[in-house]
């Protein structure tokens, strides 16, 4: 496992060519509704992410790389994503994902995803899938996850307010023990099965996607 585990940091390295850039996870719509201002709020608004959609993609990411059936997982992420733009963008950040893993660690489990899913599967699918592919641990897949769903959102307030970044990366480094948690409880969840996986729901996040598609002009794609 040693050897491999290096593949995590690649995996959750923002520059790992999966599209995440273009995404704030919802911190776009939270800055011009005045949720977001400072280092404070911008805390508040990713732990918030964290323990809802944060979760629910680390369970499903954790039980793709735990083997599970990933169109039945698919299915899942669909069920639990009732925003039409958030489930479209889910699966072009799948697809994406999907074309930046398969020339990394090719696969065979992600060559069947695709041709069943040719417009995408949702995001943390192909992570999970990723992450069982580079012989990564189901926890790991969680970890990326987890990370991924604060760190998109820190990097786009850095943009969108100018904020420091120095007081950004603080904030992720205040919720390390969080995504600790978030994570190993994902993971626990994903060792249970289908039915285990968390599911939590984040209502504002979702209705403030609906409101962000429709903007004329915005800076992210979610």
């Amino acid at each position: 496992m040693g050897a491999t585990r290096a593949a995590l940091l690649v995996l959750a390295d923002g520059r790992f060519p999966a599209g995440g850039h273009a995404h704030s996870g919802g911190a776009e719509a939270a800055v011009k509704a005045g949720r977001v201002r400072d280092a404070g709020t911008l805390e508040e608004f990713c732990r918030g992410r964290l323990h809802t959609a944060g979760l629910t993609a680390a369970g499903l990411a954790a039980a793709a790389a735990a083997g599970l059936d990933p169109l039945a997982l698919d299915e899942a992420a669909d069920a639990r994503t009732p925003s039409p733009a958030l489930r479209a963008a889910a699966r072009r950040l799948g697809r994406q994902m999907t074309r930046a893993v398969r020339a990394t660690w090719p696969s065979p489990e992600l060559d069947a995803l695709a041709a069943a899913r040719p417009r995408g599967a949702h995001q943390p699918i192909v992570l999970g899938l990723a992450a069982r592919a580079a012989g990564l641990p189901p926890l790991d897949a969680a970890y990326a996850a987890v990370y991924e769903s604060v760190s998109g959102p820190a990097t786009a307030v850095v943009r969108l307010l100018s904020l420091d970044p120095f007081d950004a990366t603080g904030v992720l480094a205040r919720l390390a023990p969080e995504l600790d948690a978030v994570a190993l409880r994902a993971a626990a969840a994903a060792g249970e099965g289908l039915d285990a996986l968390p599911a939590s729901a984040a209502p504002l996040l979702d209705i403030m996607a609906e409101q962000h598609a429709a903007w004329a002009v915005r800076l992210f794609a979610t």
